[in-house]
């Protein structure tokens, strides 16, 4: 007999570090768990139609912050999905405290490395466009990692996992936390 297809029992969301994968592994989960998939950082793209690099040059981080509140707390409103977030927005106890409320968080956990070797040839981090960015992006490794680890759960994104491996890690550890249930087909 196959096994039973399940589904979320509450939104899900992703945080972690900048090439922490998820928006990639998000993705792979909803598709999985046949659950839409949303991204924070996409939404606040499309309602203010620039990137993120221009709300931060031209508006500031502050002003990000402040919409990636409401956009989070908007796309948690509806069904059951899956939603990346960007790198920052679990760093706010607003947004925290709104996740822990309505959502189920998943920390993402990678090595410095590995993140380290996902984002150096990227362009589109405006936080790591300083003089020496592995300096950079290592003091935000350090200052973010304990605030991720008050997600409610935690999975270890591995050099060797495929987007699908690490996926099913994912899927493994939210049945793991009784957090989904069999879904209607």
């Amino acid at each position: 007999m196959p096994p039973k297809a399940m589904t979320l029992t509450r939104p899900l969301v992703l945080v972690g570090m900048m090439g922490a994968g998820k928006t990639a592994i998000g993705g792979a989960v909803a598709r999985k768990l046949g659950v839409p998939f949303l991204d924070s950082d996409e939404e606040l793209v499309r309602a203010a139609n620039r990137s993120i690099a221009e709300i931060f040059e031209r508006d500031g981080e502050a002003f990000f912050r402040a919409r990636e509140t409401e956009v989070i707390s908007r796309l948690l409103d509806g069904e059951p999905a899956v939603l990346s977030t960007g790198g920052g927005a679990f760093l706010s106890e607003a947004n925290r405290a709104l996740i822990d409320e309505k959502a189920v968080s998943v920390w993402l956990r990678a090595e410095l490395s590995l993140l380290w070797s996902r984002v150096r040839h990227k362009t589109t981090r405006p936080l790591l466009r300083t003089a020496d960015p592995f300096a950079t992006l290592t003091e935000i490794y350090e200052a973010r990692n304990p605030i991720y680890a008050q997600a409610q759960l935690s999975v270890e994104a591995r050099p060797e996992y495929s987007i699908d491996d690490m996926a099913e890690q994912v899927i493994t550890t939210l049945h793991n936390a009784n957090l989904l249930k069999e879904a209607n087909t």
